[in-house]
């Protein structure tokens, strides 16, 4: 966790995701890169009258950089080195590649979710960096006085195209000191028996050295709502998930869990992404 990337808007929900990356990046001698998107569609800007569009474009470069100046001021970022990096793209693409450019570790940002029609059609900015993130995202529903993770959630269907993003997960948790509470939900129509799925998990987890850990299997109508009864049945205070990251029209059918949770989950959400060749390794 050497360098944290913070999106923000300088809205209440981004300074709450960057009170949590100061609060890690002092705990692990980290950086953090400050990165706004100016919602200037550049390439709506006629090239014959670009020139005449410049002096707009500075202004709200200038205006950022002094919001940029007023936040790095802030107390609790103190003794932290603070990188800012202003785009003038509103794609989420510029988040991928900033996490290129700058070698990101982790995403932190915040989200206040959303539902209902907004859900379906628009979503949530986090969701959508969920959906299209190489790194591990942490997603901040609210303010964190502090952020000791001591229970963690880390839920899957254990098969092993999730094994490498549970790598991720331990690799995380080891860094925080915290507990994995590793949990597989049942519902009605992808049932396993007790036996059957604490076997799955037990083969999952075989290769690892890791024994910070908890198994459980929890029945419930649906998937996501287990995942969220079972982490407030034991007071969670982080809640991880792998990600597909589909995109289009089969997001649009299919749906993910994972984004579904950052939507609705009133905890944490950390997104660990499954990445694109271990797909094809659907019989596993």
């Amino acid at each position: 966790m050497n360098r944290i990337l913070v999106p923000t808007d300088f809205s209440e929900q981004a300074e709450n995701a960057l009170k949590v990356a100061a609060i890690l990046a002092k705990s692990h001698d980290a950086e953090i890169y400050l990165l706004h998107m100016m919602e200037i569609p550049m390439q709506q800007i006629d090239p014959i009258n670009a020139l005449s569009d410049v002096p707009e474009v500075l202004f709200f470069m200038k205006l950022a950089h002094k919001k940029f100046d007023d936040l790095i001021a802030s107390d609790f970022l103190k003794g932290i080195t603070v990188h800012e990096t202003v785009k003038a793209d509103i794609t989420f693409n510029e988040i991928k590649e900033a996490c290129k450019e700058f070698d990101i570790d982790l995403i932190i940002m915040g989200s206040h979710g959303a539902t209902g029609i907004k859900e379906m059609f628009v979503g949530s900015n986090a969701e959508k960096v969920v959906r299209t993130s190489e790194v591990p995202v942490l997603v901040i529903k609210k303010e964190h006085k502090s952020f000791k993770i001591s229970d963690f959630v880390f839920a899957s269907d254990f098969k092993n195209d999730n094994k490498e993003t549970y790598k991720q997960a331990v690799k995380f948790a080891e860094s925080i000191n915290a507990k994995i509470h590793l949990l597989l939900v049942n519902t009605a129509s992808n049932f396993l028996t007790t036996s059957e799925a604490n076997k799955r998990i037990h083969n999952f987890i075989s290769e690892q050295t890791f024994d910070n850990y908890t198994t459980n299997v929890y029945n419930d109508i649906s998937i996501e709502q287990g995942i969220l009864n079972f982490s407030k049945e034991i007071d969670a205070d982080l809640i991880g998930i792998s990600t597909h990251g589909r995109q289009g029209i089969a997001h649009f059918f299919n749906g993910s869990i994972s984004e579904d949770l950052v939507n609705h989950a009133k905890r944490p959400v950390i997104t660990f992404k499954i990445q694109g060749t271990i797909l094809k390794n659907k019989k596993s």
